[in-house]
């Protein structure tokens, strides 16, 4: 079992709670029943036609396919049994914001720091992670002089931290080969997966290189706490169904599993063991608490309450400053491109990446849907 022991998801079937207090979990249970936490954190595959060979590496299945999110697969078929709460916003914001700061020192604070590396690109979510593990090393990549490189360096000098900072620096070998790691181990073509998942992967590979076996990383904060735009326009960006922020964010927080599966077999191909504080049981049921002024305000500033709690930790200059998604901060999205193009898949044909990294890849494998 992933994530945890499986008295304690027994005990979460028992009692249909969806935040047990853990940081997620997924794996085969003694009486051959396979799950997946509420809100994916863990990868689970089983060979299809057949539940009861499941496995977290899909490369390692003939056909896998994918668990749902807060599912339990069965010889019967899946049963959702576990859906996030929704429950009433907070009144106070003060209140809120120290519910949350509590959560977020609870769980940041029991990650173990042998073996630990934290994955900086400078902006909030990670300075924080940062911040609450200050024995790791911070890893950041991207090209030189990439907004993530410039940010991540003027971050560490803030917090007291450049003699920790190691920056990876990215070319366009890195790209092709990291692409292709990233393919073959989740499956995955697409250019917004593979240029997201690019720095990581770089990050992971040196960290590994240099001893650390887990990447403390800040992944689930944009979509916990309103870092989008979509969700800062909402309900008037066509991106979103929901008529309001809070209900927009409770929309991308939807999307996790997906995006949580990706990043988890990209980082173990890597070879390291992914720990994302930020997306603890602890801290999560709190940002489903938050109400849409403490996600964005009136200002459009995003993420307000995540930044109220992280000052706790970090200057203002950091814990107020917007930052690229890493796809284009680290500029991994710009140079897929050009290889693409260089290599001869031209862009009026379409799919001109995908083809790239499929082909780079050779062996791609065909993760199914359930």
């Amino acid at each position: 079992m992933q994530g945890t022991d499986p008295d304690t998801v027994e005990g979460a079937l028992r009692d249909r709670d969806p935040l047990p207090g853990t940081g997620g979990f997924a794996g085969t249970l003694p009486d051959g029943r396979v799950v997946r936490d509420a809100l994916g954190r863990y990868p689970v595959f089983t060979e299809r036609g057949d539940p009861t060979n499941a496995g977290s590496d899909p490369t390692e299945l003939d056909e896998p396919v994918g668990l749902p999110a807060g599912h339990v697969r069965s010889a019967d078929g899946d049963e959702r049994v576990w859906t996030l709460p929704n429950p009433e916003p907070y009144a106070d914001g003060a209140t809120a914001v120290a519910a949350l700061r509590e959560a977020i020192e609870r769980s940041a604070g029991a990650v173990p720091g042998a073996g630990l590396a934290v994955a900086f690109s400078g902006g909030v979510d990670s300075a924080l992670v940062a911040a609450r593990c200050p024995d790791a090393p911070l890893y950041v990549a991207g090209f030189p002089d990439s907004p993530d490189v410039r940010a991540a360096r003027e971050t560490a000098r803030l917090l007291g931290r450049v003699d920790d900072l190691q920056v990876v620096t990215l070319d366009g070998a890195a790209v092709r080969e990291h692409a292709a790691t990233i393919a073959r181990a989740t499956g995955r073509t697409n250019p917004m997966d593979i240029a997201i998942a690019i720095p990581l992967v770089a990050v992971a590979g040196r960290a590994r290189g240099d001893g650390c076996t887990r990447l403390a990383v800040g992944q689930g904060a944009d979509e916990l706490f309103g870092g989008y735009d979509k969700v800062a326009r909402a309900p008037d960006d066509p991106r979103v169904e929901a008529d309001s922020v809070r209900g927009a964010a409770r929309e991308l927080v939807g999307g996790l599993p997906d995006q949580l599966e990706r990043d988890v077999l990209a980082l173990r191909a890597a070879g390291v063991e992914p720990a994302a504080p930020l997306l603890h049981d602890r801290v999560v049921r709190v940002a489903l608490g938050l109400p849409g002024r403490l996600l964005v305000n009136g200002r459009g500033e995003r993420k307000v309450a995540l930044r109220r709690a992280a000052r706790a930790w970090l200057p203002d200059r950091v814990a107020f400053r917007g930052k690229r998604a890493a796809q284009y901060g680290s500029r991994t999205a710009r140079e897929l491109d050009r290889l693409a193009r260089e290599a001869g898949y031209e862009r009026s044909a379409g799919g001109h990446v995908a083809r790239f990294v499929a082909d780079l890849a050779g062996d791609v494998p065909a993760v199914g849907a359930p």
